[in-house]
């Protein structure tokens, strides 16, 4: 029976890739902030990624499926032996590097930084490792994203885009994702290679946000403004805290094409993603 470390098991990749492992007659050890119980076949650990007690000295393979930067940070020291990693990181690595968003900016490079830390631990440790980089993650309810852009239209009854919001989006279930997790764990060819992991359908951003209202009972209209009506709504409501974290970069994005190539990972491990068809229980919150 093969032994995983699972980081980030409690997340909304990190349940789906639970669920995987043990279908596959996986030995699981998982750690998580809060406590865990009652979960027969996995071994929680409670704590920090920097401070956790119980690791187990040597698995056959770890995952990552939390923050890269502290997982990185965590590999390049630990003393925990596996022959393989599957790390998540995200397209806003390559995304948002030449954002004019500072903050923006700053996430892409701790992103970048971090898959070079884990590929090249690895690469000492004679380990193989992967980096996955999914796109526009959904079907958890726990993203902030789609499921908030839910959670926003069924409170109001309508959701508002400026005119113009037409580029290309390739949202991803996360059970493709663990899908894709234990694909490339087991595929030589993906040892010491980072992937883009979009979605299995390319859209415009508008027909995205359309099919997330036409899943909702009953379904919110879609409102489409022009850009400065847009921007004062936008205003107003980053003054009342609605909307505080959606900065001028994210609306201008809106419009440009943000399609990644599949075909790489599809050739080295299978990957095959579902096309966007949502249901209203892939942005409903779970239950705490």
């Amino acid at each position: 029976m093969r032994h995983a470390l699972v980081f980030g098991g409690s997340g909304q990749v990190g349940q789906p890739l639970l669920r995987r492992l043990q279908a596959d007659d996986w030995r699981i050890t998982a750690v998580s902030r809060a406590p865990r119980t009652g979960v027969p076949g996995i071994d929680w650990l409670q704590g920090e990624l920097a401070a956790v007690d119980g690791l187990p000295r040597q698995v056959d393979a770890i995952f990552s499926c939390g923050p890269l930067d502290a997982f990185a940070a965590w590999y390049a020291e630990t003393p925990v032996r596996s022959a393989g990693v599957v790390a998540f990181s995200s397209t806003s690595a390559q995304v948002k590097h030449a954002s004019p968003d500072v903050g923006e900016r700053d996430l892409a490079g701790r992103l970048q930084a971090a898959e070079d830390v884990v590929l090249q631990a690895a690469h000492h440790r004679g380990a193989a490792a992967t980096v996955l980089r999914p796109t526009l993650v959904y079907g958890a309810g726990r993203d902030q994203t789609l499921s908030r852009v839910a959670r926003l239209a069924q409170r109001w009854g309508r959701f508002v885009l400026p005119r113009g919001a037409t580029g290309a989006r390739q949202p991803v279930h996360v059970d493709d994702l663990a899908v894709a997790a234990l694909a490339a764990c087991d595929s030589d060819a993906a040892s010491a290679r980072r992937y883009d992991l979009p979605g299995g359908e390319t859209l415009p951003y508008r027909e995205m946000i359309a099919r997330v209202l036409g899943a909702l009972s009953p379904p919110p209209t879609l409102h489409q403004m022009p850009a400065p009506v847009f921007a004062a709504l936008l205003r107003a409501a980053r003054a009342s805290g609605v909307a505080h974290d959606l900065g001028d970069a994210a609306i201008v994005r809106m419009r440009e094409d943000l399609a990644f190539d599949a075909g790489p990972a599809q050739r080295d491990f299978g990957y095959a993603p579902r096309a966007f068809h949502p249901t209203a229980d892939m942005f409903r919150p779970p239950e705490q």
